[in-house]
């Protein structure tokens, strides 16, 4: 068997790997002409991190992310509602990783070229179109200018190309683009000294206006890290056309985020001189995809954000391609004929990720901070006399159900 797989992002590349595995053959095409470890910060919960443990990539990961070891939701105005251990704190057998998205990336494709061969991944195709039979699948494919570049032969083709996936628009070409819900968010990354253990994640403020805060690498000198931070605000509705077209390297304007600044009252870090310290920084309408009625046509199907696009809320984005990832290459080598494996797979991921999406809409975990903004807006004294503390770990208990499934398993 071969699989042709359409993108050499964090799902392209992790299920190159899982293929590799499981004995089957495998190539990835591109459309960039290069692969640059773009991006800012992601998280790898312990559902997402052990998939990628049991391939090896442990330690590299150790090299390039911070073992994240706590979370703390809050107020906006700083009160912590709640803490929450996290990876091997939490009693997983594998770390979290708060990683800068690039450097992710350059983990898992340096593991590709190794295991797979110089040769696995071409950059500057991009995809063009396909035809398929009962014999395989010829997937067409054009150079930067257009220019053809011929058909290659496989049995599987899967599309892991991303929110404005080519693959996907193949089978679903009226579907228009990628849905706003008035969320502005602001992203940067830039050496700072560490607060509080150095290895800790906040989130302050709910779904109208929240900042994370988070470390990911080393710094460039021993007295810092790496920190990431976002601002989200809402500057529209649900459904509106964003102020422009979605691009993660489009530079953010600091005059247009520095009014939502002092919003936020976080005890354990100066926010506008951070802001003001990192050199550049990136604006990103929050978006997602419709859940589709099936992403696998005949020897056909899709992964990751190009199946199952999400608001970036949860920690789920990359976490659920990294899934995605392992079922398809359990299926794939299962023994079963390609259409009946596709099939199966996405039996067992679309309904998981349906979900996943559908409660994103809604607020994901932090929905305990908009529950208690809602009820203090203007911030608190004393958790207890706002809300009871066992409901707001239901409202995390249930989405982490949700979203980590049997994968969660604790020691």
């Amino acid at each position: 068997m071969k699989v042709l797989i359409a993108g050499a992002g964090i799902g392209g590349l992790t299920t190159a790997l899982f293929l590799h595995d499981a004995g089957i053959e495998c190539e990835i095409f591109e459309r960039s002409t290069e692969i640059r470890e773009l991006g800012v910060g992601i998280n790898c919960l312990p559902h997402a991190v052990g998939p990628l443990a049991r391939l090896g990539l442990l330690e590299r990961l150790d090299e390039v992310a911070i073992r994240t070891e706590e979370l703390f939701y809050c107020h906006r105005l700083g009160q912590v509602i709640m803490r929450r251990p996290c990876g091997l704190a939490a009693g997983f057998d594998v770390p979290q990783f708060s990683v800068h998205r690039g450097r992710l990336q350059g983990v898992l494709l340096r593991a590709v070229r190794e295991r797979l061969g110089p040769d696995a991944v071409h950059t500057g195709h991009r995809f063009v179109g396909f035809d398929q039979d009962d014999r395989g699948v010829r997937v067409r494919f054009a150079g930067p200018s257009g220019e053809p570049l011929g058909e290659r032969e496989g049995d599987v083709l899967l599309g892991a190309d991303g929110i404005h996936s080519a693959v996907r628009a193949t089978f679903y070409p009226d579907e228009g683009p990628p849905r706003w819900n008035g969320v502005m968010m602001w992203r940067g990354a830039t050496d700072w000294p560490p607060f509080l253990t150095g290895r800790s994640m906040i989130i302050a403020g709910g779904t109208a206006a929240k900042l994370v805060l988070y470390p990911i690498g080393r710094g460039s000198s021993p007295d810092t890290v790496l920190t990431n931070w976002a601002v989200c605000i809402r500057t529209g509705e649900p459904g509106d056309a964003p102020p422009r077209r979605e691009d993660w390297s489009r530079p953010g304007d600091p005059a247009e985020l520095a009014p939502h600044l002092g919003r936020f009252a976080v005890p354990h870090i100066d926010l506008e001189g951070l802001v003001e310290a990192t050199p550049v920084f990136y604006e990103y309408p929050m978006v997602d995809r419709d859940p589709l009625p099936r992403w696998s046509h005949g020897r056909v199907t899709l992964l990751g954000d190009a199946a199952h696009a999400m608001f970036p809320m949860g920690s789920n984005g990359a976490g659920q391609a990294v899934l995605d990832a392992v079922s398809l290459a359990r299926h794939l080598s299962s023994g079963a004929d390609p259409e009946a494996a596709l099939a199966a797979y996405e039996e067992e991921r679309l309904p998981a990720t349906r979900e996943i999406v559908l409660r994103n809409r809604v607020g994901g975990p932090e929905m305990v901070i908009d529950e208690v903004e809602r009820r203090a807006p203007d911030g608190f004294d004393r958790l207890d006399d706002v809300i009871d503390p066992a409901e707001l770990e239901e409202i995390v208990r249930s989405y982490t159900a949700v979203s980590t499934g049997a994968q969660a398993a604790r020691r």
